[in-house]
């Protein structure tokens, strides 16, 4: 069953290697990532799932060792998912994985067995739920890193253009993760996430799943939108 969660965002920038003069800028939300992350740790999981968004190629499951790299983001920076189990595992993570694998080297994550999740970002919401449950099925103890941004049209110079919506849109999601509230989270509408670009719509819905019947509380740890984008941080335990 599910005993713990952490919501963290995925932009690459949250790395400073890649973020050079705009480090700075995301210091808050990588201190609140680093606490929610000790919210899983202080949970003593028999299991750790990482849970992100991805385009086709990242689709599906990634054993513990299987390999990150930041150089599609013109950094040579690479990152493992958890142990090196010398098993050699194939092929790469999506990016939202690799940014949860370097927040897990980052903390010295070593209190459980680690797996990645890669989930489409048109999954539709009751998929989402449904490999959450079974996520939560996979260990007596099981907690989840849910990867994902909010909407990208908070202002003019977003990635996605500004859009009235994005607001009141992240607003209602903040509110949700704070509160640990499942229903208002599988209740997303896939459209209206997909146009104001919000990336953790699946992989939020996924966490939904998971935390069915398990009593979990929420706290919000971080809401910010530095570049126009919700980076939303928060603990469930």
């Amino acid at each position: 069953m599910l005993v713990a969660a952490a919501v963290c965002p995925c932009p690459p920038l949250l790395v400073p290697e890649l973020a050079a003069g705009a480090a700075p800028e995301l210091d808050s939300a990588r201190a609140a990532c680093t606490d929610a992350l000790g919210v899983l740790a202080a949970a003593r999981p028999d299991l750790l799932v990482v849970v992100g968004p991805a385009e086709a190629s990242g689709h599906g499951v990634f054993p513990e060792g299987t390999r990150g790299s930041f150089r599609g983001f013109g950094v040579d920076l690479e990152v493992r998912l958890g142990r090196d189990t010398g098993t050699g595992a194939g092929g790469e993570l999506p990016p939202s994985l690799s940014v949860a694998a370097w927040l897990l080297e980052r903390t010295g994550w070593s209190d459980a067995p680690v797996e990645g999740l890669g989930v489409g970002e048109s999954s539709a919401p009751e998929r989402c739920a449904a490999a959450g449950r079974g996520l939560a099925a996979r260990a007596g103890r099981v907690a989840l890193l849910v990867m994902g941004d909010a909407s990208a049209r908070r202002t003019l110079k977003a990635p996605g253009y500004l859009d009235e919506r994005a607001e009141p849109f992240d607003a209602g999601i903040a509110r949700a993760l704070g509160e640990a509230d499942t229903p208002a989270l599988l209740a997303l509408g896939l459209e209206p996430a997909h146009e104001l670009k919000a990336s953790g719509r699946a992989p939020w819905q996924v966490l939904a799943g998971a935390a069915e019947g398990a009593g979990l509380s929420g706290t919000l740890l971080h809401d910010d939108a530095p570049y126009g984008v919700g980076y939303l941080v928060a603990a469930w335990s």
